[in-house]
């Protein structure tokens, strides 16, 4: 018998994304394997966007290439991903999550028990049917989640989810990525917040103008930065 297909690891190689005369990634070769979440840092327009966005398929690469796993067709990946400003439909937040079911083609009849299982793993179960844009951001933010987590994503890329929330909206969706993660799902993840990434990431990668500067486990990352780039946006400082 043939091995299932395997989404992981996610191999980049020399992946160059352009706008006009503007190079947004440059030439960036990544391994993301499986485990706990990788956490993607660095400043403002370093391009960690644009590379989330290049894994879950939205942006071609101008030069290079990413291989999914044992994939041959990227388009059956089981990804999925949530934004810093999540769009809600004009809908409850039960019908939110039914519309990515219909979406990813799951059978109405299984709708109603998969929507109750999303709003209990996000806490959400008393507000089935409060229209979603009404909910507070911490709430849409973790029906966002939800409505991810409906496609029954093997990696889930998740790009600044907390950057607009108060700490206690941002620690009930850290402890959700932690949640998701220990379900074996892949997270993907950037964030400005250095604590966060110290709090939630397996391993970090940075970023600046474009390119990969450093990798590794977060622990040996942060008490062991091995570039000087690294040591200096882990003080505080202006990446230049």
């Amino acid at each position: 018998m043939r091995a299932p297909d395997t989404e992981l690891p996610i191999v980049l190689s020399g992946v160059t994304v352009k706008a006009g005369a503007v190079t947004i990634l440059d030439g960036v070769t990544q391994t993301i394997a499986a485990g706990p979440p990788t956490v993607l840092i660095g400043p403002n327009g370093a391009g960690k966007t644009t590379l989330l966005r290049v894994i879950m398929g939205l942006v071609a690469p101008d030069a290079g290439s990413v291989a999914w796993g044992t994939h041959k067709d990227p388009a059956r990946v089981r990804r999925a991903i949530v934004f810093q400003r999540p769009v809600m439909l004009r809908r409850s937040a039960a019908a939110n999550i039914a519309y990515a079911l219909g979406a990813a083609g799951v059978p109405r009849a299984q709708h109603e028990e998969r929507i109750a299982e999303m709003l209990a793993l996000v806490g959400l179960s008393e507000l089935v049917s409060r229209p979603a844009r009404k909910l507070s951001g911490g709430e849409q933010q973790r029906l966002a989640l939800a409505r991810a987590l409906a496609r029954d994503p093997s990696v889930l890329l998740l790009d600044e989810t907390t950057a607009s929330l108060d700490p206690a909206a941002t620690k009930g969706i850290e402890d959700l990525v932690r949640a998701i993660a220990a379900r074996g799902v892949k997270v993907v993840m950037s964030t400005h917040d250095l604590g966060q990434a110290r709090r939630l990431g397996g391993d970090v990668v940075l970023m600046h103008r474009g390119r990969v500067i450093e990798h590794g486990p977060a622990a040996a990352f942060f008490a062991q930065p091995r570039t000087e780039q690294a040591r200096t946006f882990i003080t505080g400082e202006l990446l230049v």
